[in-house]
């Protein structure tokens, strides 16, 4: 298994609405995202750049997708 890509806060919320997550509110530069089905809840910080994938890493174990999923969605 290769090092997860590294991604920008537009791609990583893009993946999540194809899991079905919708975006639900911002606050300041995080933008907080809900799936009704799962009851979760996710936050992504909407900066400039890449997001650090120690970060990614933990976004997508709170959304419940493995990094395989999110490659191939990707």
């Amino acid at each position: 298994m290769s090092r997860l890509p590294s991604v920008t806060a537009r791609q990583l919320i893009r993946v999540l609405q194809k899991v079905g997550f919708e975006e639900h509110h911002q606050r300041g530069s995080h933008r907080h995202l809900y799936h009704t089905r799962l009851n979760k809840w996710v936050t992504v910080p909407v900066h400039r750049g890449d997001i650090k994938r120690p970060l990614v890493v933990a976004i997508l174990k709170q959304a419940g997708i493995s990094e395989d999923q999110f490659r191939a969605l990707r």
